[in-house]
């Protein structure tokens, strides 16, 4: 069972902490935030300019198209926006405890 480490790059000579290799940290957090905001941003023209929704569903062809983006957006891009600023927090974590040493 191969195990796997987490390997610093030595940081500059003038002691900061070591740059942790990129492992998606960055992508997530991109990627997680436009998907949300476009989900929201269809949910808003979905509620102003779309002709809004009642407990049957929307009430135009374009307002369905809007809220199936909404509905598959936002839950989406939480996730990913979420699972990033886990990663984001795991990584300050350890650039912190590696310049303990």
């Amino acid at each position: 069972m191969a195990t796997e480490r987490i390997q610093t790059t030595k940081g500059p000579s003038d002691g900061s902490a070591p740059q942790l290799p990129g492992d998606g940290t960055r992508e997530l957090l991109q990627w997680g935030g436009t998907i949300l905001g476009s989900g929201l941003l269809a949910l808003l023209l979905l509620e102003t300019l779309l002709g809004g929704f009642s407990p049957t569903g929307a009430s135009t062809n374009t307002g369905w198209f809007a809220l199936i983006v909404a509905l598959g957006c936002i839950p989406f891009g939480a996730l990913l926006l979420g699972l990033g600023v886990a990663k984001w927090l795991r990584r300050r974590g350890l650039a912190r405890g590696a310049n303990r040493f």
